[in-house]
């Protein structure tokens, strides 16, 4: 049986028809257009049963391919791929750098997940491929990121409209997904020819640096400078919870050599002016600094490994590494007399998983050494004195560097280890010019303000407010213990008798006699401070022999690590 139908009856429609003909009279049905086109057909098995077939069959699936649709859409991309003209590409060697899609390569490979606004710019009058910013997500040692990436080929990895919108998306992202940011910056800074439009807007540059400080101690933000990184693009940097620069390669400056001088008069070249040895040894905004770009990685993939995703998360355990040299030799390694040297690394290395040390900033405010590393495969924080360098006493820089530290532990959930060894804070004209005061109390008020679990072990000399920006006994820690080299006193023997007895050892005429009262009177006063004093006042918890130290944080960090602590109510302090 033939049935015509119109010719704007759908191939759906048609085959519904056939089968319901075929169903009712029991033969087979063919269904034509009003043209004589034959659109679809059923046929009548003799069971009741009927099948329906359209005329044009769906081609094999071996067949389909790429139309010339999705084909021009493949030329579009591999040639946004390539970035910004040639030229600029060829100069990137001569600089030591990789190109930033080699970068992004280098850094996640295989695990590199997809790319956000690839297409921004793309029908621009200039070449302007995803505008000179790349931002989108990857797998990085096993933890999901966001990431940006400046391209340098485009007006030299400058920020314009789209990317800046690009920039914002990723930040805004990364607060509802709680995963943590790599920043890998090479930026001369703002377009300055396009500002109109991204610069002063709500949704500008400036909210960059409000996402940022959103983000701040939400998740950790990891910036890597691989050039240039000027004005605007500097803050990044700086905002972030840690910056990474390499040698020979990066810089950061609030303005470029040229405007500093027509501001100035100085004439200054960029490394000079903010290349990586400025900012690891006297700002202190690097830090770490990286040889290379395959270095940078390397550093950064140990950072991470001791951070969680987010604020709501505990750090990564790790199976524990026995110390690299044996806790049998601390106490040889520390010294009785509180004046003598020695490097507070060779404690630290009795005490920590072999291999698992990063110190942070190790350049700048050398007295206090700022290291992540683990303790039986558990990550902590280090702030310890460092007697190696100025006798350990606490300069400016120093409080600075570990308060900093303490605030970015405590917001990402890493217990903390003081080690305490010294004199306390420095004393003199300079240090109050530069701030001794401001910067202590920012150290005391980190210290004090921390939640994580706190253990605080007095080396040897503890001395003045040392004790308390060392998360002393009225701190909160969880437990203060001392190895038996330890002392802890208002000042050190001969400081205290020269503040005390000066004017009645003064009165003594026979120098021998005056010599015997001085030794006496420095004996009983350091009787007074000795640890086991301090023991027996329970002003600290316990006294342990120092070849079981490690054994002890061990088991102290473990039986704290889920304690709660509550600050007051209040909106936040006003120190920092």
């Amino acid at each position: 049986m033939q049935i015509k139908i119109s010719d704007d009856t759908t191939e759906t429609e048609a085959r519904a028809i056939a089968e319901a003909v075929a169903s009712q009279y029991r033969e087979d049905v063919t269904v034509v257009t009003d043209g004589g086109d034959e659109i679809s057909s059923a046929s009548y098995d003799g069971d009741g049963d009927t099948t329906a077939a359209a005329e044009a069959e769906a081609q094999p699936e071996a067949d389909l391919g790429p139309t010339a649709r999705e084909e021009a859409l493949l030329e579009e991309i591999d040639e946004i791929l390539e970035g910004g003209p040639e030229k600029y590409k060829e100069q990137l060697p001569e600089e030591g750098k990789l190109f930033v899609r080699d970068r992004i390569d280098l850094w996640f490979g295989d695990d590199f997940l997809f790319e956000d606004g690839r297409f921004a710019e793309f029908d621009a009058d200039d070449q302007l491929p995803a505008d000179g910013l790349i931002t989108g997500a990857a797998e990085f040692e096993g933890r999901d990121v966001h990431f940006m990436a400046n391209d340098y080929t485009v007006k030299r990895g400058s920020m314009a409209a789209k990317g800046v919108e690009k920039f914002l998306r990723m930040q805004q992202r990364a607060l509802k997904t709680g995963k943590p940011v790599l920043y890998l910056m090479d930026s001369s800074g703002g377009r300055i020819d396009q500002q109109t439009g991204f610069f002063a807007n709500r949704e500008g540059i400036g909210k960059y640096y409000y996402n940022h400080s959103m983000l701040s101690g939400r998740v950790p933000q990891i910036c890597i400078l691989y050039g240039p990184c000027i004005a605007g693009a500097a803050y990044t940097p700086v905002f972030a919870d840690f910056t990474v620069m390499v040698r020979d390669m990066s810089a950061m400056a609030i303005a470029s050599p040229r405007m500093v001088e027509m501001v100035t008069g100085e004439q200054i070249d960029l490394q000079e002016l903010g290349g990586p040895d400025v900012h690891a040894q006297y700002s202190g905004s690097a830090d770490l600094v990286a040889d290379d770009e395959e270095h940078a990685r390397e550093l950064v993939a140990q950072l991470i490994s001791y951070l969680p995703n987010n604020a709501d998360e505990k750090p990564p355990q790790t199976d524990g590494q026995a110390p690299v040299a044996s806790p049998e030799g601390i106490d040889a390694v520390v010294p009785q007399e509180p004046n003598k040297g020695y490097d507070m690394f060779d404690v630290i290395d009795r005490v920590v998983d072999a291999g698992s040390t990063l110190e942070l900033r190790p350049e700048f405010g050398k007295e206090i050494i700022t290291a992540f590393a683990r303790i039986d495969g558990r990550p902590v924080g280090i702030v310890a004195n460092q007697p190696a360098h100025r006798a350990g006493a606490i300069f400016p820089d120093a409080a600075e560097k570990a308060a900093q530290f303490i605030w970015t532990c405590d917001a990402y959930d890493v217990p903390l280890l003081y080690l305490c060894d010294t004199p306390g804070f420095m004393a003199g004209s300079q240090v109050e010019k530069d701030g001794i005061l401001e910067q202590g109390k920012k150290m005391i008020y980190a210290t004090s303000s921390a939640t994580v679990p706190k253990q605080s072990v007095v080396v040897r000399k503890a001395y003045g407010a040392g004790i308390y920006a060392m998360s002393g006994p009225a701190y909160d820690p969880e437990s203060v213990i001392g190895l038996p080299s330890g002392e802890i006193a208002i000042m050190g023997p001969e400081a205290a008798i020269n503040a005390v007895y000066a004017r009645k050892l003064a009165e003594i005429d026979d120098e021998d006699e005056r010599e015997r009262k001085e030794q006496e009177l420095r004996e009983e006063y350091r009787e007074d401070i000795d640890i086991h004093r301090m023991a027996s006042e329970v002003v600290i918890d316990e006294i342990v022999p120092p070849s079981s130290l490690r054994e002890e944080l061990t088991n102290r960090f473990a039986f704290y690590e889920d304690i709660d602590k509550d600050l007051p109510d209040k909106k936040h302090g006003t120190v920092l």
